[in-house]
């Protein structure tokens, strides 16, 4: 049986570490790489030349989400096959996912020796859909598909929560950085998505984002 090269982009730390531990012991397994972002998953196959055959991901993600970043691998990467595993999951998106070319939608919930029975599948036949998921999708593609909402807030990442609580603190890149073992650079980049991401023009609108979304009371904003 052929390896199957996959790679894995969530920003969830602890779901990329499972699930790359638990695809590294496969026999015919070969996890290209595991990373939060999609922008640096488009570093990978740019600099590094390393194009799956799956790509298995969630729909939010740091930088651009994962719709938007299935869009570009059907532009892009046309032969990468897409699973999608995530908390967002509703049937009332399968047939959107099915024409942005993602070739699964599941829960994250999912079993693992599923998981595993769905990849083999998608190498093999292109896609994977429970007998359940069928009659949805049937009567979706004979109708306009809905596309998942994600809110604002559950567009964000982790690490971007994390910085624009250290923001509402008064904090600053360097400070941040420093905080978190990251470069200032970085702490820039993700500075960039929040605001593209809560529609702020600046740091007074990203604080007030945070507040209205119920991310920091307005008690733990410090008064200089």
């Amino acid at each position: 049986m052929n390896v199957i090269n996959i790679a894995i982009v969530d920003d969830d730390k602890l779901m990329l570490s499972l699930l790359t531990d638990f695809l590294s012991r496969q026999s015919n397994i070969k996890v290209n790489f595991a990373t939060d972002s999609s922008e640096k998953a488009i570093d990978k196959f740019k600099s590094q030349n390393l194009i799956p055959d799956i790509i298995i991901m969630d729909l939010r993600l740091n930088g651009m989400d994962g719709i938007q970043f299935a869009e570009f691998l059907r532009r892009e990467y046309g032969s990468i096959k897409i699973i999608v595993v995530t908390s967002h999951y509703k049937k009332s998106y399968l047939g959107f996912m099915l024409r942005i070319g993602v070739a699964c939608f599941v829960p994250k919930k999912i079993d693992p020796k599923e998981l595993l029975e769905i990849i083999h599948s998608v190498a093999e036949k292109g896609f994977y859909f429970k007998d359940q998921q069928i009659e949805s999708i049937r009567t979706q593609i004979s109708s306009k598909s809905q596309k998942p909402v994600l809110s604002k807030v559950e567009c964000l990442s982790d690490r971007e929560i994390e910085i624009l609580k250290l923001i509402c603190e008064q904090k600053t890149a360097k400070e941040i950085g420093a905080e978190l073992f990251i470069t200032q650079r970085t702490v820039e980049g993700h500075k960039n998505n929040l605001f593209a991401k809560s529609g702020a023009k600046n740091m007074a609108g990203l604080v007030l984002f945070a507040v209205q979304n119920g991310l920091i009371n307005l008690e733990e904003i410090p008064v200089f």
